[in-house]
């Protein structure tokens, strides 16, 4: 109903727009009949909402999905258009160009700005345990954890876990099995999948890796879960891999994803390179009044220069000096190794809420991430993208493992993955998997709503200190 208002409004507008209130002028064409353009636009409204219905943006897998909604929405959309040319260009007949060049920007930014309210009300309300799919996780110990933990991870999941079925010793030897903090019961052994499902009334099914399941037993579990009105998830055990890296077919009857390369060589292309120098740039010229008014701030807050240089690693493990307006006082480095060892921190990602070292200048700015606008000038100089993994230093670098080490194969960014997933209050386990999974992962249009997200993290001022 609310695509349909939309869309609607959209067509309307676009109508009254073009002609205004005036006598409504008929459709220029060579077909024996006179058409208004209220015909029109009643016949667009309804070829719309059919598109949109058609083109699956209203499938239960769909919405709340993120951007394969938006995506169906703008394809849909486009595809409708551009029929209408051809059918327009085929029977010859005129439909107002200015007339359709402001009912489609309308009518996609309308429906996504819709779908986007939609979607925010119903993770509200998956927060508060409603619009939840009762799940059962069938795996080995191992891959079930790693399902289980993907799921906790994903907030606005509509997937709620109730138990997990895994290999017959351990559904006997233990109860539950702890993950992120919650107690997940084990409900029986991936033999007994189907009588668990009766007995707790799950509605999904998702299968993960397991030893004791080959392909006849899916087949048969698939036609015993559809009798049952349970859905069936299979999870090939790929973790943090980008749904652009992964293509479907099918191989002599048997379904086959097919994963591209890690994208660390097009995450060093010259087309990053000239994208982050010129919204560098751009951005150096918008906010200089307001780098102007935080340096003075700095300047007169405490003792001790406006800018912190740091030295930080860069690609290929190149050090390079980073540019921060100063947050802490002058002799906070000397103090690094004691408050370290007082608070148990990880040096590899030691950040303490309320830290001694931070000016009440430096407070503000690094709640909403000031302090790191003249990162761009690093980004101007070549050092460093826009987005990208968390620069790091020395020494913390001297402590990765041979997995850890492939966050040097690219620039480090201004912001990134971890930035609007929860800043400083995230573990260092998940920051360190965020940066990896963007290095192996990226692609320009993930750069620009990591952008987009970025904007909004740090205008919370949430998990930064």
């Amino acid at each position: 109903m609310s695509d349909l208002l939309v869309v609607c409004a959209a067509v309307g507008m676009a109508q009254f727009i073009r002609f205004g209130g005036s006598e409504e002028p008929p459709l220029a064409s060579t077909l024996p009949l006179e058409v208004g353009y209220t015909v029109v636009t009643v016949v667009l409204v309804l070829a719309w909402t059919a598109t949109l219905t058609l083109s699956g943006t209203r499938s239960p897998r769909v919405i709340g999905s993120g951007t394969e909604e938006y995506r169906r929405v703008v394809s849909a959309s486009l595809k409708l258009f551009g029929g209408i040319a051809i059918v327009s260009l085929l029977l010859r007949v005129d439909v107002a160009r200015g007339y359709l060049a402001i009912a489609l920007p309308l009518g996609m930014l309308g429906l996504m700005i819709e779908r986007r309210l939609w979607r925010g009300w119903v993770a509200g309300r998956r927060t508060r345990g409603q619009f939840r799919t009762a799940t059962l996780v069938v795996g080995s110990p191992e891959a079930a954890r790693a399902m289980i933990a993907a799921f906790s991870r994903d907030r606005d999941s509509a997937y709620r876990i109730i138990g997990m079925c895994t290999r017959s010793e351990v559904a006997v030897a233990e109860p539950a099995v702890v993950v992120d903090g919650r107690e997940i019961p084990i409900l029986g052994s991936d033999a007994d999948v189907l009588e668990v499902v009766r007995r707790t009334g799950a509605d999904t099914v998702a299968v993960t890796a397991t030893d004791n399941l080959g392909p006849a037993d899916f087949r048969g579990m698939a036609w015993e879960l559809d009798e049952l009105g349970a859905e069936l998830i299979v999870t090939p055990g790929l973790v943090d891999i980008a749904g652009t890296r992964l293509t479907h077919r099918v191989v002599a009857d048997m379904p086959m994803l097919h994963v591209e390369k890690p994208q660390y060589d097009r995450a060093k292309s010259i087309r990053k390179g000239v994208f982050d120098f010129c919204f560098a740039l751009l951005a150096v010229v918008t906010i200089a009044p307001a780098l102007a008014a935080i340096a003075c701030a700095v300047k007169f807050g405490s003792r001790g220069p406006v800018f912190y240089l740091s030295e930080r690693i860069g690609r290929d493990g190149a050090p390079f000096r980073m540019i921060k307006f100063r947050s802490m006082y002058v002799d906070a480095e000397t103090h690094i190794n004691a408050l370290i060892d007082t608070n148990g921190g990880n040096p590899l990602f030691f950040k303490i809420r309320n830290d001694p070292r931070v000016t009440p200048i430096g407070r503000v700015i690094r709640k909403y991430s000031l302090d790191e606008l003249p990162q761009f000038f690093n980004v101007l100089r070549g050092e460093m993208s826009i987005v990208g993994p968390r620069p790091q230093v020395q020494r913390e670098v001297e402590a990765y493992d041979g997995i850890m080490r492939r966050r040097l194969l690219v620039k480090p960014g201004v912001t990134g993955l971890w930035q609007v997933s929860g800043r400083s209050d995230l573990l260092p386990d998940d920051a360190m998997r965020l940066d990896l999974s963007y290095v192996e992962n990226w692609s320009m249009v993930l750069d620009l709503l990591l952008i987009a997200k970025t904007i909004g993290a740090v205008t919370k001022g949430e998990g930064a200190y």
